[in-house]
C-alpha cells in the first residue's frame, strides 16, 4: 500500500496587514517559523512546497534551513487565492459580505489552482511511502480539510489556522483520507498563536 503524509502550515505572521501588500514576516512570524522549524527538524520530507507570497517564502527559508538537503519549489497552486466560488446564499452575512469582495477574475482563478493543489497533492502516491511539507495559507489549508472530510463545500469558512499552526493528512491507497493533525500548535508559547483572522470570521 502506498501512502502521503502531506504537512500543511499556515506561513508565519505577516509583517503589516494585507491590505499592506505582498510583505514578509513580521518579528513574530519569523520566531513561529523558527520554533516550527525546530520541531519539524530530522522529519524525512521528499520536498518543500510554498506559495510565491514573500510571507510563504520567508517562512519556507526558515523551515528548510533546518531540513539540510530537502528540495524546495515554488507553486502558485499553494499560493494565496480562493479556494472555491461559494455560492452566499443561507450564510451568515460577514461570509456573504467577505466573499462579495472577490472579483470575477479571483472567483474564476482562485478554484483553478485549488483544483491543481488538490489533484497533486491530495492523492496517495503510486507506490511507496512520502511525506511532503506545504506552506501555505489558511484558504487552502481549510479547503483541504474539507476535502479531507467530505464536507460540504462551503465548510471552508470558518476553519481558521494559526500561524505556523501545523495539520496532517495521510492520503493512502486502501482508503479515505485521514485527518491525523489539526492546527497543532504544540510547538509555539501562547503569545505566538494569534490566528491573525478577525474574530468575526468564525463560525
Amino acid at each position: 500500500m502506498a501512502s502521503r503524509l502531506l504537512y500543511l502550515v499556515r506561513h508565519g505572521e505577516q509583517d503589516g496587514t494585507e491590505e499592506a501588500g505582498d510583505t514578509g514576516l513580521s518579528a513574530r512570524g519569523r520566531r513561529q517559523a523558527t520554533l516550527l522549524a525546530d520541531r519539524l527538524r530530522g522529519t524525512p520530507f521528499a520536498a518543500i512546497h510554498h506559495g510565491p507570497a514573500r510571507r510563504a517564502v520567508e517562512t519556507a527559508a526558515l523551515v528548510a534551513a533546518a531540513l539540510p538537503g530537502v528540495p524546495v519549489h515554488v507553486s502558485d497552486s499553494v499560493g494565496d487565492h480562493l479556494p472555491h466560488d461559494t455560492d452566499p446564499a443561507g450564510l451568515p452575512q460577514r461570509y456573504a459580505d467577505f466573499l462579495a469582495d472577490f472579483t470575477e477574475r479571483e472567483r474564476a482563478d482562485g478554484p483553478r489552482r485549488t483544483a491543481e493543489a488538490v489533484a497533486r497533492f491530495a492523492t496517495a502516491p503510486a507506490e511507496g511511502d512520502v511525506r511532503e511539507l506545504v506552506i501555505t495559507h489558511n484558504f487552502l489549508i481549510a479547503w483541504l480539510v474539507r476535502h479531507a472530510l467530505d464536507a460540504p463545500e462551503r465548510r471552508w469558512l470558518g476553519l481558521n489556522h494559526h500561524n505556523c499552526g501545523l495539520t496532517v493528512i495521510r492520503y493512502g491507497s486502501a482508503g479515505p483520507p485521514n485527518l491525523l493533525a489539526l492546527n497543532d500548535v504544540a510547538h509555539l508559547p501562547p503569545d505566538l498563536r494569534a490566528t491573525g483572522l478577525p474574530a468575526d470570521y468564525l463560525i
